[in-house]
């Protein structure tokens, strides 16, 4: 049996077979490279967007501290167990979280990073030629001929002149066009329009990013604060004059002007059927830095400008002017108090805390009811049939001890911590329940003093806002709307047009061929060509393909 033979010059390797490749390591800058072009993706952008649209959502469903403090504490005390955790993930300051801030951030450097190759993109095709004639017009989708008794040149120059005329709409741009010689008698036009599209999406996303910079600018610099007012009382524009004031990190409290408005009165219409309201209005006066008062009205979704910044009209109620004396006889509470109304006819809940009394008595806590137009039910039970005050009536219980205010703990204006409170009673353990209608004074109980119900004005519940980039998200958002506008309507076509000898003497001097073709749907651009092909040859093109068995394709040069 015959040794297989080794064939001269292989050696063990190449009989083993190839080597396996070995593949570059990416390294760092390749992974970066990578990341960056994954990041300034479309779809990535897209992405982020939607992710900054769903991590907005939890600033609508929790309270927020900037907004409304009072109602995160009560959540907190609520939710012992899942409150601290959305308290640490920072829930409660979603706008102004890590994380929010994190995704704002990665959309605004992916929108950048996409946009600007884009721009430089489109600024050179913007100056390019358009594309030159194919060969054949067979593949397109939409194709038209004719003929001519002109020279070639003659027909390819007029549709260039018609090509380059401009739209029957002002806003429709003409056509871009460029003549080419093909040799051998023949002569081509190509011509371009619909650059407004991706023009269009640039200014979109463009303006998109406007938008970002607007609104984080806007968050920086703004401030908002709410402040109730008593009818023949006012407010400063000044930080401490607020019940509730938040801002922007960027916002510097020296910057407020110093303007006052003045309550002189409010007006309040309800339909006399219904109980609904009709219409509220707030006279007061305005006194800006540098300039005389002027009376002013404030209406509902008609704000007073004041400073730079919108004084809106939130809400109104009744502040009965109140005035409680202590076992010595001296006035230890004097003023408004405003409730809040709970219901359609105003009936108002609110609390009279009153720590500064003489001689170590118990400090004295009021809370009740004020029934604006007060009809007795039975004899216990008392309820308001009017939001107008045709007959007021005030309804309180009395507590006495200590109201907690010295604890340095925050407390709810509009409520009474019965803590540290007792609450009078009558011999039978029944809650003493006082009743009084303006110009009245009744006695507290246990000798605690009296209290006298002096007036009954209203007040409204105003809210400032001001906020530097309003303007410009307005302007920015209207660039985008027409900017997506063009993007999707504005249709990006080609045509091409070439005249040449006729191969047939019989069929005329020349003949016209065209063809167009447009990026995506476009149902005009059939009527299109027809268009230009009528304009050129002086007559209705055959459409698409070759003219029908039977017809003659000449054109006297009159027509043309």
């Amino acid at each position: 049996m015959n040794a297989t033979r080794r064939p001269e010059g292989l050696d063990d390797a190449f009989l083993e077979g190839p080597a396996p490749a070995a593949l570059p390591a990416i390294g760092l800058v390749g992974w970066l490279r990578w990341a960056w072009r994954q990041l300034t993706s479309m779809r990535v952008a897209l992405l982020l967007l939607m992710l900054l649209a769903v991590a907005a959502v939890p600033g609508t469903m929790v309270p927020q501290r900037a907004q409304n403090p009072e109602k995160v504490t009560a959540f907190l005390q609520a939710h012992t167990t899942a409150g601290p955790w959305l308290d640490r993930l920072g829930f409660f300051s979603v706008y102004t979280s890590v994380w929010f801030s994190a995704i704002y951030l990665l959309l605004f450097v992916s929108l950048v990073g996409c946009i600007v190759p884009r721009v430089r993109l489109h600024a050179g095709a913007l100056r390019g030629r358009p594309p030159r004639t194919p060969a054949r017009f067979g593949r397109f989708p939409a194709r038209g001929q004719g003929t001519s008794p002109d020279q070639p040149h003659a027909v390819v120059m007029r549709a260039a002149a018609v090509l380059r005329a401009p739209h029957r709409i002002p806003w429709v741009p003409s056509y871009r066009v460029d003549v080419h010689d093909e040799g051998a008698g023949t002569w081509s036009v190509s011509a371009e329009r619909g650059y407004l599209r991706e023009t269009g999406n640039l200014v979109f996303h463009l303006a998109l990013v406007g938008l970002l910079v607007a609104i984080a600018t806007g968050q920086l610099l703004h401030y908002r604060g709410q402040v109730l007012v008593v009818t023949g009382h006012g407010f400063a524009n000044a930080q401490a004059q607020y019940d509730t004031f938040e801002s922007g990190s960027a916002f510097d409290p020296a910057s407020l002007v110093p303007f006052t408005v003045a309550l002189d009165s409010f007006e309040a219409v309800f339909d006399p059927q219904t109980l609904a309201a009709r219409d509220f209005t707030a006279n007061v006066t305005l006194t800006e830095p540098g300039e005389d008062a002027q009376a002013r009205t404030i209406k509902v979704n008609h704000p007073l400008t004041a400073g730079g910044a919108l004084v809106y009209l939130q809400g109104n109620g009744y502040a009965p002017d109140l005035e409680v004396t202590d076992a010595a006889g001296e006035v230890a509470f004097s003023g408004p108090v405003t409730f809040l109304p709970q219901d359609s006819v105003y009936t108002s809940r609110g609390v009279v805390k009153v720590p500064d009394v003489s001689g170590g008595q118990a400090q004295i806590g009021l809370s009740g009811y004020l029934l604006p137009t007060a009809v007795q039910m039975d004899t216990t039970t008392w309820r308001s049939v009017s939001p107008q005050a045709d007959d007021p009536l005030l309804v309180l219980t009395v507590w006495s001890g200590d109201l907690g205010l010295d604890t340095g703990v925050p407390q709810n204006v509009y409520t009474l911590d019965t803590t540290d409170l007792t609450q009078s009673v009558t011999t039978s353990g029944q809650p003493v329940t006082l009743y009084l209608r303006p110009g009245e004074t009744v006695e507290l109980p246990d000798g605690l003093g009296s209290v006298t119900f002096k007036d009954l004005p209203r007040y409204v519940a105003l809210d400032l806002r001001y906020d530097p980039a309003t303007g410009w998200v307005l302007a920015f958002s209207l660039v985008a709307l027409a900017g997506l506008a063009a993007s999707l309507f504005a249709p990006r076509r080609r045509l091409w047009l070439r005249a040449g000898p006729a191969t047939d003497r019989d069929q005329g001097p020349t003949v016209v061929t065209a063809a167009g073709l447009a990026r995506g749907d476009d149902l005009g651009l059939d009527d299109e060509l027809d268009r230009v092909l009528a304009a050129t040859v002086g007559r209705s093109p055959a459409g698409s393909g070759a003219p029908p068995a039977g017809t003659s394709d000449e054109v006297t040069a009159q027509e043309a």
